[in-house]
Parts: C-alpha cells; sequence; structure tokens
C-alpha cells in the first residue's frame, strides 16, 4: 500500500518530467525505408541494448518498462514517449509494456542496427509478416524481470519462436566468475570468521556457517 502511494504521488513528478524530455530535440533521423516488417531494430545503450520489431509506417513494437500504467489511467499521458524516471521505476517494480512507438522515439538519438540478432541465433527468422504478427499479438501490459524476461526475450520470440536473452545470459555468466571464485571464497572465509569470532557467534551452527559457505564458492570455483 505505501508503495502505491508512493508511486503515486511520484506521478507528478514523472509528468514534469515528461514535458521537458518532450522538449528534447531528437539527435537524428533515421531512413525508415530501409526497414522492412518483422525486422530486429536494436539500440546500443550504456550497458545493455534495448530491441524492438519494426511494423512498418514508422511503427516499432517493443517491450519497455513502463510505472506509468500502474499509477494512472491517462492514455494520453502514457502514449507519450517513456522518460527515463518512468523506465527506472518500471524496472525497480517490474512493471512494463509492450508498446508501439516511431523508429525516432524508440531510437532516442542512437543509432539502429537492424537483424544483427540473425548473425549469433542458430535458428532461422521466421517471416516477417509472422514476425510483425507475433509482435502485435503481445500489446499490452507484461510482468517485467531484468533477467528472465526483458525487451530481448520479446523479440527472440517474435522473430525466431524461443525466448531467451544473451545479454541476460553474458550477465549471468560475469556474475559467476565474480561470485563463484577463488578470491570470493577466501574473502566468504574472512568474513565468517570475523561474524564468528568477533560477534560472539562461536557455536556448532557458526562454526558450521564458517565452513560451508566457503567451501561451496570454493567447489564452485
Amino acid at each position: 500500500m505505501f508503495l502505491v502511494q508512493f508511486l503515486t504521488c511520484f506521478f507528478i513528478a514523472l509528468t514534469t518530467d515528461e514535458k521537458k524530455e518532450k522538449k528534447k530535440p531528437k539527435l537524428g533521423k533515421h531512413d525508415v525505408s530501409k526497414f522492412k516488417r518483422g525486422d530486429i531494430l536494436e539500440v546500443p545503450r550504456t550497458l545493455f541494448s534495448h530491441f524492438g520489431i519494426y511494423l512498418g509506417n514508422d511503427r516499432v513494437a517493443h517491450l519497455i518498462p513502463d510505472i506509468l500504467p500502474a499509477v494512472s489511467a491517462d492514455k494520453s499521458a502514457i502514449s507519450k514517449m517513456v522518460t527515463n524516471n518512468r523506465l527506472l521505476l518500471g524496472v525497480i517494480t517490474k512493471q512494463a509494456s509492450v508498446r508501439i512507438d516511431c523508429v525516432e522515439d524508440f531510437a532516442f538519438g542512437a543509432e539502429i542496427l537492424v537483424n544483427h540478432m540473425d548473425k549469433v541465433c542458430s535458428r532461422p527468422p521466421l517471416n516477417g509478416e509472422e514476425v510483425a504478427r507475433r509482435a502485435e499479438k503481445l500489446l499490452g501490459s507484461v510482468e517485467y524481470s531484468l533477467l528472465w524476461y526483458n525487451c530481448e526475450h520479446y523479440v527472440m520470440y517474435c522473430r525466431y519462436g524461443t525466448s531467451m536473452s544473451f545479454q541476460t545470459y553474458q550477465f549471468c555468466k560475469n556474475v559467476r566468475k565474480i561470485v563463484f571464485s577463488k578470491t570470493s571464497s577466501f574473502l566468504s572465509l574472512l568474513l565468517c570468521l570475523y561474524i564468528t569470532v568477533y560477534l560472539g557467534y562461536l557455536s556448532v551452527y557458526g562454526i558450521l556457517i564458517t565452513a560451508v559457505i566457503p567451501f561451496t564458492i570454493w567447489m564452485a570455483s
């Protein structure tokens, strides 16, 4: 309940940000004649890439985190370009929607790669019309997960018939290297020893934790 109240109050700040970002000039124009219905459009970001399906007529269907539909019924405000605040709160609360935007709003001034996933996916792409049909069928609110259901899962399902994310796989692989490493095992041993000895948890249970956690990380490394 508190979260809902907080988000509702934050709606005022969101609409203010929308007005500011709406005035932001578009940084570039893309030649939409190069895009075909059913193409995957990829926009490289700082940490991750954002994906969408081109539907034709300057329209892109994409899954994007957005808190606004959960706190407001104003369709006019919701239909406007998703601001950074709306997106961030959507990620935190796992609220998202599959929506249609124009190419420029989708790209937000960034470079667009076309069908780049065809080079790394082992499955052949579906027919462009089938891809677009799948993308349109999934329009609406969805539950968002940064790792398990994001924009890449959406476009992969639409174009290749499999819901997966290479970005998620690579991220989990890197986290695994950091967490399950010999250094992490050594640091966890020191931490467990500190908790056990200096904080007074010297017991059979404390000793067991001190032994099991570092050993588990060590064996997984």
